[in-house]
């Protein structure tokens, strides 16, 4: 508005100075930029800003990598399992004989001697026939004393009538019949024996079966478990019915682990355990497997096999019954320099010179068996081959490589977050 003002003041004075007649109108000029000019300078603009933001928007993004050092520790490959645990020998204590308990004397945790009375089981019906099998025995012993002195007077009878038809007395039948008595009590005396026998083979049944009604410990253990009580009647006639489980010694204790058929090719007699239980989650129990078991345990068509681990136990600590997660060591190797498994999957984001001209990055070469790491030096990634050991899924034993304690290894990259970077590129791991 300012220069609108000052043109209309210039022509007012121009007007008062100027004689009568000689008015005339000053023509007053703005100054005016071209359209072209304007044009390419808002598109030299338009230019430059998008070039700015291309800038901004498509420059990489600085990297940070992740690295961990190199350590010497030991590695350990083992296979896993679940199962529980068991006393070593569990003998079954039951009943030969049927009857009603009488008394009871053994009860859980129970400290036992072998030929210990646990229980008995009511006596009398089988003193009843101990009694009567002794009866019987007696009389056939009787029996034949009885048929001795028949026997006798068959044999005089018999050599007197020799003597008498020498003389003409008797008749020859007479002296055939005194032979037929005479046999005859000599074959009684063999039945008497063998009647004797069978009367005795009765008796000592029957006092078997008395002693039966004692139930005894046939071992020295504990009871860990007692399945009748006083009163019950205990039948014996289909099977033999379990009284008590006694374990023989609770200071050795056994793992009976589920191995699928995956991994029990690795496994071997002697190799060592290590196995924990709910009741002691922090508590790692050693052990040593004791037996491969051939027999397979087929469920829902999984194949498994029973491995035997064998353990101490003197604290008692251990129960029967326990659930048990068992590591089972197939292979280990001590004081080794090792990397993390991750720093073998690494790869750069961006190729390498290093990489480029020794090959991809973290592959293992099937001429010598190498794989790749990737070193961080002086805050860049150098490539560095090594022939990896034994890999326990943690770390992998470095055999022979470029590789000492304390180098770091790469193990991913992170990059800020910007403009154009999608989540791939933030962190690579």
């Amino acid at each position: 508005m300012e220069p609108a003002n000052s043109s209309a003041a210039l022509a007012d004075a121009q007007r008062a100075v100027a004689p009568a007649g000689q008015l005339q109108a000053t023509p007053v000029t703005t100054r005016r930029w071209p359209r072209a000019l304007i044009a390419a300078a808002g598109a030299a603009l338009l230019a430059g800003g998008a070039g700015t933001v291309y800038w901004f928007t498509h420059k990489e993004a600085p990297v940070r990598y992740v690295s961990v050092p190199v350590t010497r520790g030991e590695v350990v490959r083992a296979v896993t399992a679940t199962g529980s645990v068991n006393p070593v020998l569990t003998i079954i204590v039951g009943s030969y004989v049927s009857g009603v308990i009488q008394t009871l004397s053994c009860d859980y945790n129970t400290k036992v001697r072998k030929g210990q009375v646990c229980a008995k089981i009511d006596p009398r019906p089988y003193q009843t026939l101990v009694n009567q099998s002794k009866a019987e025995l007696a009389n056939a012993r009787a029996q034949l004393v009885k048929d001795k002195a028949a026997l006798t007077y068959a044999r005089i009878a018999y050599t007197r009538n020799v003597t008498l038809l020498n003389r003409a007395i008797v008749s020859q039948d007479a002296v055939d019949d005194a032979k037929s008595a005479y046999d005859q009590a000599s074959a009684q005396i063999q039945v008497d024996k063998a009647a004797i026998q069978q009367k005795a083979a009765a008796q000592e049944s029957a006092q078997v079966n008395l002693e039966y009604t004692d139930i005894v410990s046939p071992v020295d253990g504990t009871v860990v478990s007692r399945n009748v009580t006083i009163g019950q009647t205990v039948a014996a006639s289909f099977q033999t019915p379990t009284l008590f489980l006694i374990a023989t010694d609770l200071t050795q204790m056994q793992v009976d682990t589920n191995v699928s058929e995956s991994d029990i090719g690795a496994l071997r007699e002697g190799n060592k355990a290590m196995f924990t239980v709910e009741a002691f989650p922090n508590h790692a129990f050693e052990g040593q497997v004791v037996q491969v078991r051939q027999a397979p345990q087929t469920v829902q068509n999984v194949v498994t096999y029973d491995v035997v681990v064998g353990a101490e136990n003197k604290d008692l600590l251990l129960k029967p019954g326990m659930t048990a997660t068992s590591r089972l060591i197939t292979d280990q190797r001590e004081d080794v320099l090792r990397v993390p498994d991750q720093a073998l999957r690494y790869s750069p984001a961006v190729p390498q010179p290093a990489a480029e001209a020794s090959g991809a990055a973290g592959r293992m070469s099937p001429t010598r068996g190498q794989v790749r790491v990737w070193v961080l030096r002086q805050g860049h990634p150098v490539a560095v081959s090594i022939k990896p050991g034994l890999d326990d899924d943690s770390f992998t034993e470095v055999l022979e490589g470029q590789l000492q304690a304390g180098d770091r290894v790469i193990v991913g990259e992170q990059r800020a977050g910007g403009a154009g970077a999608s989540p791939a590129q933030s962190f690579r791991l």
